[in-house]
């Protein structure tokens, strides 16, 4: 998701034997039939399960393929299912947990897509991202690269690519129980700005388009217009939306015709088609049919199926490659078996294992963040990561305020609270009183907004929401 171009090229070592028995059996490139995408989705699995480490691992330093959880995931295997030799203590979803809670993840200096990449793939493993462990919390660490002089930008402005998956990552992982966890205000903060970077082509690329007649009129990409449109619809931006329209057809224009592959800028490759068919799929358009069945019968899944090694599983990059790649089987993979760019976690088969694992308390002395916005009602959103250290298994929201005034990253998301201290109604932030039917309210974890009292009990992982307004 930090545009990894040349990681998508690096080829997995694969014994010879087991890729040449694999090349006897593609796929005949027609309009694939249930059970072909069925047949496609089996022997994927089967292939992304033979990238796991003997330590039960897909992620470490470096490159790494944790992104094979979202396409389980979306195939229906469970990523608690996952491990080597049966051995179930060593599944991959306990060991990507303990690596996203160790102090050195995900690298001495990060960026704002560790933290998204971060967080799309332990929803997707069944990891509430927001209560990973006692100190993590990915949700929190995406808040805290919020742009304040640019708002609705996730990260430097000028790698547009941070803000569309803070939204894909934000309003793709969702709570426990399914609902949006952050307040409709920073969703719609970055639904503007993703709006206004699409290309006057109807897509997107990496870079940042808005105010530069320039980048606007220049040639976009298929993978960030798959990646833009299914940001603007995991927030809720409706399929026939103009904007999503635009994107839809952008990505018809590049179909070729004998194969049913997006010709991108990066030529014709599986990735690049994965993350246009993620990006169909995420907004409900149907990649098989009416626009995107070409003249000749072909379609973007077509041409993914009849790029996968079978009954091996793995998926080519390029046509002409004769070995598959990680990074190609997964975003082939995942478009094949209907996924956008996560997908809630399936319910495990192993006895015992939940459809989720979730830190449930604070941990007293253990430093943790928690993710804030404050909403004063005329467009000052502000947004920030709280770090402070616990002194119980609860907190209580006048504390999370107190600790924002001195800990918040970025800095000024709140400058003062009424009252300060004691219990009670909170009666002003940030010099906004209330007044009238205009009162300060809190939600946390997308709950409806209620009356915002100091001694409000926060639990480990909330994600909360002030907002003024009547």
């Amino acid at each position: 998701m930090s545009r990894p171009r040349t990681s998508r090229r690096l080829a997995l070592a694969v014994p010879a034997a087991l890729a040449a028995f694999a090349l006897t059996a593609l796929p005949a490139a027609a309009t694939s039939s249930p059970a072909q995408i069925a047949t496609s989705k089996t022997n994927g699995v089967a292939y992304l399960k033979s990238l796991q480490a003997a330590d039960g691992s897909y992620a470490g330093a470096g490159l790494s393929n944790e992104w094979a959880f979202t396409a389980f995931a979306a195939s229906g295997t469970a990523v608690a299912d996952v491990h080597p030799g049966g051995d179930t203590t060593k599944n991959a979803r306990t060991v990507y947990r303990n690596l996203l809670s160790t102090a050195g993840w995900p690298q001495a200096s990060p960026v704002v897509t560790d933290y998204e990449r971060g967080t799309l793939n332990a929803y997707a493993a069944g990891i509430d991202p927001a209560r990973v462990s006692a100190s993590r919390n990915l949700i929190a660490h995406v808040y805290s690269y919020w742009q304040t002089a640019e708002a609705g930008y996730f990260g430097p402005s000028g790698n547009f690519n941070g803000t569309v998956f803070a939204a894909l990552s934000l309003g793709g992982a969702k709570t426990q129980a399914g609902g949006n966890r952050v307040p409709q205000a920073l969703t719609d903060a970055m639904v503007t700005r993703i709006r206004a970077n699409q290309h006057v082509d109807g897509g997107w690329t990496y870079q940042k388009a808005e105010g530069n007649p320039t980048v606007l009129n220049s040639a976009s990409d298929v993978d960030m217009t798959g990646a833009a449109m299914a940001a603007l619809c995991v927030s809720g931006v409706p399929g026939t939306d103009a904007d999503v329209v635009q994107a839809k057809n952008f990505l018809k224009g590049k179909l070729a015709n004998t194969t049913g592959a997006f010709n991108s800028l990066y030529g014709i490759n599986t990735s690049s088609n994965g993350w246009g068919v993620a990006g169909l799929n995420a907004c409900g358009i149907n990649p098989q049919t009416g626009d995107f069945r070409t003249p000749a019968g072909r379609t973007p899944i077509d041409f993914l199926i009849a790029n996968q090694f079978n009954p091996a599983g793995g998926f080519k990059y390029k046509p002409a490659d004769t070995t598959p790649t990680s990074y190609a089987s997964i975003d082939a993979l995942r478009a094949v078996a209907g996924g956008g760019f996560t997908t809630a976690p399936p319910v495990p088969v192993t006895p015992g294992a939940p459809q989720w694992v979730a830190q449930s308390t604070f941990t007293a002395g253990t430093a943790t963040k928690l993710a804030l916005t404050v909403d004063d009602g005329t467009g000052g959103l502000k947004v920030c990561s709280v770090a402070f250290t616990p002194t119980g298994t609860t907190t209580t929201l006048g504390d999370v305020l107190a600790a924002a005034t001195t800990g918040a990253t970025p800095a000024g998301c709140v400058t003062s609270v009424t009252p300060a201290s004691g219990t009670g109604t909170i009666t002003a932030v940030n010099g906004v009183s209330n007044s009238g039917g205009s009162t300060w309210k809190v939600s946390v974890d997308g709950s409806a907004f209620a009356g915002a009292q100091r001694e409000k009990i926060i639990n480990v992982g909330d994600t909360i929401a002030l907002r003024y307004g009547s």
